[in-house]
């Protein structure tokens, strides 16, 4: 099954379009995520994605759950990995590295 992917200008628009925010997990490791994130988004690091698979919404939801990580691979191997469980996902392409590049504010742990 292919995966979906939106750019993060499009998550944006989605998000502003549902009130401001969208469900977004961050599968990137603790380090990345306190280094910055999505304000709204949850993290589950890729290596416990099964066993927070609610995390990614309700089986056979209509709306999807945003997967994101550094650059796109980890999100799409997270995304693979729930859309088997039954979840309706959507990978972010370029992840936060294209977050930032586009200038979207990241917030950082202290």
């Amino acid at each position: 099954m292919a995966i979906s992917e939106i750019t993060v200008h499009e998550l944006v628009a989605a998000a502003t379009a549902a009130g401001g925010r969208v469900p977004l997990v961050d599968v990137r490791e603790l380090d990345e995520w306190d280094d910055g994130h999505v304000a709204y988004a949850r993290h589950v690091a890729l290596g416990t994605v099964p066993d927070h698979l609610d995390a990614f919404g309700v089986d056979g939801a209509s709306e999807p759950t945003y997967v994101i990580c550094k650059a796109g691979g980890r999100s799409m191997r997270a995304c693979e990995f729930a859309v088997d469980h039954g979840k309706n996902v959507v990978n972010v392409a370029g992840g936060m590295m294209a977050w930032s590049d586009a200038g979207f504010d990241a917030t950082v742990e202290t």
